[in-house]
């Protein structure tokens, strides 16, 4: 049997490039998903607040409107553990506010418009990534 499953990472990875070319197209604007959240909890994004909720729920909501027609298991097959996924969700967070912007906003448009920050931010938390990979699967068994 033929493996499939980089079908689904190339079908995400081009709705996520049209999506973020048409947000940079049609209003110019890039499409961060730190930076949409971070302007609604600091509150210096207000004035688009609604653009800013839609696309937030478009998040959640499509992918949940996606689950019954493609019928697919999720499984990460990472961790069940609970506090490992909330902790590392914590530490994506430290690090979009530390590099200034998430995966999204660096390495889709970042990247794809040549931007030395956005090249040098995605370099450093794939490495990053990686790292903690490492150490927390292989060298404290945590993952």
């Amino acid at each position: 049997m033929i493996q499939t499953d980089w079908i689904w990472g190339l079908v995400g990875g081009l709705m996520i490039g049209t999506a973020a070319a048409i947000l940079l197209l049609g209003n110019g604007r890039i499409m961060g998903a730190s930076g949409i959240i971070g302007g609604l909890v600091d509150r210096s994004g207000l004035g688009d607040w609604a653009e800013r909720v839609a696309f937030l729920a478009a998040l959640v909501v499509i992918p949940a409107l996606m689950l019954p027609i493609y019928n697919v298991e999720i499984s990460t097959k990472i961790t069940s553990n609970l506090g490992i996924v909330i902790a590392g969700g914590l530490m994506v967070g430290l690090g979009t506010r530390l590099a200034m912007g998430c995966t999204s906003g660096h390495g889709v448009c970042g990247i794809s418009r040549f931007s030395l920050r956005g090249i040098v931010a995605t370099v450093f938390y794939l490495l990053a990534g990686g790292i903690a990979m490492v150490l927390f699967r292989h060298g404290l068994g945590l993952i």
